[in-house]
């Protein structure tokens, strides 16, 4: 007797061909095909959900499903060519990649680039590609391979993100593990090849780069720090305790030493503004308008009205390095033919003088 045996989860369809005709046989058969291929579906849809599915792009998908540089090197495939063999566990998802490079030491040239990984579909994508991408590149090449790289070399679309924002985290993993095999390969600690502070691995954004953002910006919320400069973005953890992996410094820290120090540069210019620093430039307009109005009564008025006129201070005005003070004149003043000559120039001079800032008067 001739028997088709197929298990489908511990399930034995056992046929006879000489029990059953061809028709029904093939009937059955397409049967155990569609059950398969929807409980496929299924794993895939409760493994990372159907909608999310729809957000990978279709080479991600290709490569979960087959890999191109999945392997290992042996020792005896090296020949003359260095090979190293590094291992990186990521604490956030707990996925492990191992990358093998064949490295020609005379060149630096990684020849041959390899991985093996335990863990989600996403994060074997990622290290495939990441293999990929450091084939024919020297050492100090592949390690300006970041998971960015790695991420856009997965597009169908430039303009569209390969993976959904919340798995973001898992190409951090191959950028991870590129800088643990040039470590080795180098003799150093895998750290040094780190320059600046990252707060947020996905989008490689530094420390630095998010306080400067946040000053010259005056940002106030996290929404503006993700639309100013996309950390925080993808898989959150940076954001606040309670994410994928822990961190030193999330961005709820760094924003709110931000706000404590713009408040505080508010408050200092407030304070100067209101009793100012010695200088006429730093005093606030009612200190300025004290300033000038107390010379001129001092200094001005009592000549200009021993002789019937008097001078009003209407305005004033900053206009790039100099003050304008705008005054009008009154009683005889108005009529005198020295208003706009000799009065003028003293009045200016004067006020210069005593207030040690580049006076303009301007008679309207």
């Amino acid at each position: 007797m001739i028997k088709f045996n197929k298990i489908v989860r511990a399930k034995t369809f056992s046929l006879s061909f000489e029990t059953l005709s061809s028709r029904i046989v093939i009937a059955l058969v397409k049967i155990i095909i569609y059950k398969l291929r929807k409980e496929q579906v299924m794993a895939r849809d409760d493994l990372i959900g159907g909608a999310l599915w729809e957000e990978y792009s279709y080479e991600v998908q290709r490569r979960m499903d087959n890999p191109s540089n999945m392997g290992e090197i042996t020792e005896e495939e090296k020949g003359d060519n260095k090979l190293i063999i590094a291992d990186f566990g990521a604490e956030s998802c707990g996925d492990a990649v191992r990358l093998y490079w064949l490295i020609d030491p005379k060149s630096d040239t990684i020849k041959t680039s390899k991985f093996k990984s335990f863990g989600c579909g996403t994060a074997i994508a990622s290290s495939d590609m990441m293999a990929e991408l450091c084939m024919d590149k020297t050492v100090d090449e592949a390690l300006k391979i970041t998971n960015i790289d790695v991420e856009k070399a997965l597009r169908d679309n430039p303009e569209v993100p390969a993976v959904p924002g919340q798995k973001m985290h898992c190409s951090v993993m191959a950028y991870d593990v590129i800088k643990k095999a040039a470590s080795m390969y180098k003799g150093v600690d895998m750290d040094s090849f780190e320059e600046e502070f990252i707060i947020c691995e996905c989008a490689r954004v530094t420390q630095d780069t998010l306080k400067q953002v946040i000053e010259l910006n005056k940002l106030s919320t996290i929404e503006e720090i993700v639309d100013y400069t996309k950390a925080g973005g993808f898989c959150k953890s940076c954001i606040k305790p309670g994410g994928h992996e822990a961190k030193d410094v999330y961005l709820v820290d760094l924003l709110a030493e931000a706000v404590e120090e713009i408040e505080a540069a508010e408050k200092s210019r407030k304070i100067i503004e209101a009793k100012g620093d010695g200088t006429f430039g730093s005093m606030g307009i009612v200190q300025k308008i004290n300033g000038v109005e107390s010379i001129l009564e001092e200094y001005i008025r009592p000549t200009l009205k021993a002789d019937g006129g008097d001078v009003e201070l209407i305005d004033i005005k900053e206009e790039g390095d100099a003050f304008e003070v705008l005054i009008k004149y009154q009683g005889e003043c108005m009529s005198c033919s020295m208003n706009t000559t000799t009065t003028l120039a003293g009045i200016q001079d004067m006020l210069a003088f005593k207030l040690k800032a580049n006076i303009r008067v301007i008679v309207t």
